[in-house]
């Protein structure tokens, strides 16, 4: 079959019509080598400079991997809040350089109010207007619970000196970049509905910031005070949860002080699997990323995709069957572990893997169904982050409000967005969502829940040495993300950058669409595709925004920001 081959990353930003971070008119100016930095004792790379420069800092102050995270973590809340956030959660992987490696769940969860049919119209059809915008998409925030956990935990510094910078940015202002200035832009409809938000958002009360102008957060500068000080029985129960709960039956949600002050994180361990002798470590249920992450891989290993070739028509095809089968999968058997029967074990086993692998056909695309996995019983913002410390603990760290935003609506008086993760269940079973990802009952609506989620914070060992540390945001598109980057690193031995630069593609199962990034598909291959019975979406688009980290055998630490994204990397 035709191959095409990838020539590095600077053709790769060339082609996919990207570059290193650049100013917008009148926007801050970015240096060509932000998105790539190595030292020797610490690395940082998040979606935004100010908050890697914060994460740095406390590295280079003597705090650890778990200290800095934190510290990113609150910056990204006022720098970034496209998707950094307090009134969001994610989850965050941790892999200390002793003892055994973690995975904290600080996903948000439904309200004790929530139902199944809370979505539904009288004549049953999803009413996606009441799951995406406002209150009543809004789910239990998990962040400030979770990174305090994180923190008590795994850390050695206290939460008001790692809050002290993302409150000083707060109070001072930042500039606007023109990434900010784009998304703002973009959703200033759904933004303008709201009198809170666009008492922070808007410039006299008529048009969002743009690039170059200052965007100053008083409100939320109050709310991560009392919070560095006051710690979660401030947020849920003080005067900021005051602020939560009259913002919420403000929008007619029928919220009580229990739904916030119940809230609890919950530490799990980490999914391992193997692949061609690298331990794969990602985040269980209820994120669907490390199950889907493991089973393609699993899928994927028997086939030699470095002989194959990197962008050829048969590597593209394989992998794209691969993740089929573990979308279809996703859909069928995945949700919160507390209220749902998963069968992760089964999933993520070789021997269920062989099977999905015997069902691919070499010269054809073939008609995908949910498997069933040994043990299986009946019954697009996101921001990511990684860090690795002197001593080598790193973490992986993918948070959210779900879409850009999230629900539109800052809490009056808070200063923060509220998520709308309400729209990542399963409104009704077998609808999609936003992200077109289809649910079945494993993830339907029920008070006290956890969406199902995407997020893959992934950290890949040799020899009991962390190698990678990576992940991204994206919605759907998370997993098949990290998997790529994964296999670029693996099997086609790219270095970092290469292999977080290189194009990318996309199937989630349903809609039957292979989405493609510009000039992945050379027009033999794509030509090839089509003749094994692969349909492409109508355009090209971006797949994730990888954030990502590489030790080196010498010790060093490289970080890369993905030329998709405004990211930055940092290093000393």
């Amino acid at each position: 079959m035709p191959e095409l081959r990838w020539h590095g990353a600077a053709t790769a930003l060339c082609l996919l019509g990207l570059s290193s971070p650049a100013a917008g008119p009148g926007g801050p100016e970015r240096r060509a080598n932000d998105r790539e930095a190595e030292g020797q004792r610490g690395a940082v790379v998040s979606a935004e400079p100010h908050a890697s420069r914060a994460g740095l800092e406390v590295l280079r102050r003597g705090g650890n991997a778990m200290d800095a995270a934190v510290a990113t973590f609150l910056t990204l809340a006022v720098t970034h809040p496209q998707a950094g956030n307090l009134g969001g959660g994610g989850f965050l992987l941790y892999r200390p350089a002793k003892g055994p490696a973690v995975a904290i769940d600080f996903r948000e969860r439904a309200p004790a109010s929530a139902h199944r049919d809370m979505y539904l119209r009288e004549d049953g059809t999803v009413d996606a207007e009441k799951s995406l915008f406002g209150a009543t998409a809004a789910a239990v925030p998990g962040s400030p619970a979770g990174i305090v956990w994180a923190l008590e935990h795994y850390g050695t510094k206290s939460l008001d000196e790692l809050a002290a910078p993302a409150i000083r940015l707060a109070r001072q202002g930042v500039e606007v970049d023109h990434f900010l200035a784009n998304a703002l832009a973009a959703k200033q409809a759904v933004l303008g509905r709201f009198p809170s938000t666009r008492d922070v958002f808007f410039v006299d009360d008529e048009r969002p910031l743009r690039a170059g102008e200052r965007l100053v957060q008083t409100d939320l500068a109050g709310t991560l005070a009392r919070f560095a000080t006051g710690g979660v029985e401030q947020f849920y129960g003080g005067a900021t949860g005051e602020r939560i709960l009259a913002q919420l039956r403000a929008g007619g949600v029928a919220a009580t002080p229990a739904d916030l002050t119940s809230y609890r994180p919950v530490e799990r361990a980490p999914l391992r699997g193997l692949y061609r002798g690298y331990e794969i470590l990602s985040m269980p249920p209820p994120s669907s990323g490390g199950v889907a992450l493991l089973q393609m891989l699993n899928i994927l290993e028997d086939y030699d995709l470095a002989a194959l070739g990197f962008g050829s028509s048969q590597t593209l095809h394989l992998t794209a069957e691969a993740m089929r089968r573990a979308y279809a999968d996703r859909s069928r058997w995945l949700g919160d572990p507390d209220h749902w029967s998963v069968p992760v074990e089964g999933m993520i086993s070789k021997d269920y893997a062989a099977k999905l692998r015997a069902t691919i056909r070499a010269d054809r695309a073939t008609d995908v169904a949910p498997g069933r996995p040994p043990g299986a019983e009946e019954g697009e913002d996101t921001t990511h982050f990684s860090v690795v410390d002197a001593a080598g603990n790193a973490v992986s760290c993918t948070t959210t409000i779900n879409s850009t935003f999230g629900s539109g609506l800052v809490v009056r008086g808070a200063g923060f967005f509220l998520n709308n993760e309400m729209d990542d269940f399963s409104a009704k079973p077998g609808t999609p969502n936003q992200f077109g990802l289809v649910g079945g009952e494993a993830n339907a609506v029920a008070a006290g829940k956890r969406p199902l989620s995407s997020m893959t914070p992934t950290i890949i060992v040799r020899e009991g040495r962390v190698r990678w540390v990576l992940g991204s945001p994206g919605g759907g598109r998370i997993i098949n993300t990290v998997l790529q980057v994964a296999l670029n690193l693996i099997d086609h031995g790219m270095s970092l950058r290469h292999a977080v630069d290189a194009p990318r593609v996309h199937h989630q199962w349903k809609p039957n669409h292979l989405f493609y990034e510009p000039w992945v598909l050379s027009a033999d291959v794509r030509e090839a595709l089509g003749a094994l019975g692969h349909r492409f979406a109508p355009k090209p688009s971006k797949i994730g925004r990888c954030q990502a980290i590489a030790v080196h055998e010498d010790g060093t630490r490289v970080g890369v920001a993905d030329a998709r994204s405004g990211g930055t990397a940092v290093a000393y």
